[in-house]
């Protein structure tokens, strides 16, 4: 696994998606292919849960992923069949490249989400995006200087998604920064960093019911 798509975060490592992509990528990823099993309803508590099958020349592996209100931030409560399925593939993916260290986008609250004071954002797990509290600009500054920036190697992977994927030049990816949290790329917080590396390499696709070849898998 490439250094930069392996993070510290409260004294544990943890693989970013993309890490495991590239790391399935040169293992002969042949297809990921996804499952709704459990579409959010009332009835079962607004959880959903998704199946992902990765198929390498070394086998095929399968993973579960599930999401539900209680473990994803507010923003992403309207998308919890995207992080269900996100959360199934990394976990398929991290059994087929034989990685034991969990994807900070499998991670739930409360273990990957935190507090700041009044004024700021209440971060949830990396796999979504934040609710604003206030002032999103001056947050990420302050939090910044509070010693939580983001990492250069968070930093490298946002970069790297947004030039060979998205093909968006700085000032487009500043933009993009701007407009989730307030602050450009440069200024982000670790955890913000975290949620835009998800957001700029969420499905490109429909999320079920398709399979898609190696090159196109997200």
């Amino acid at each position: 696994m490439k250094k930069e798509f392996v993070i510290e975060r409260d004294g544990r490592s943890f693989v970013l998606y993309a890490g495991l992509l590239d790391e399935a990528h040169r293992k002969g990823l042949k297809a990921i292919r996804t499952a709704l099993l459990q579409a959010p309803t009332a009835e079962n508590e607004y959880v959903a849960i998704c199946q992902a099958t990765v198929e390498t020349e070394q086998g095929t592996f399968m993973g579960i992923g599930d999401a539900s209100p209680d473990n994803v931030p507010r923003l992403m409560r309207p998308h919890l069949l995207r992080m269900a399925e996100t959360r199934a593939k990394a976990r398929a993916l991290r059994d087929a490249v034989n990685i034991g260290v969990a994807a900070l986008e499998e991670l739930g609250e409360p273990e990957a989400s935190g507090e700041v004071e009044a004024g700021g954002w209440r971060e949830g797990p990396a796999s979504g995006l934040s609710e604003p509290a206030g002032p999103a600009g001056r947050r990420g500054q302050d939090d910044a200087r509070r010693g939580n920036p983001a990492t250069p190697a968070q930093l490298r992977a946002i970069h790297s998604i947004a030039r060979e994927r998205l093909r968006l030049s700085d000032a487009e990816l500043d933009q993009r920064a701007l407009s989730l949290f307030g602050s450009r790329v440069g200024e982000l917080t670790k955890s913000q960093a975290s949620q835009l590396i998800d957001a700029l390499r969420g499905p490109q696709r429909g999320p079920f019911g398709e399979g898609h070849d190696a090159s196109r898998a997200s």
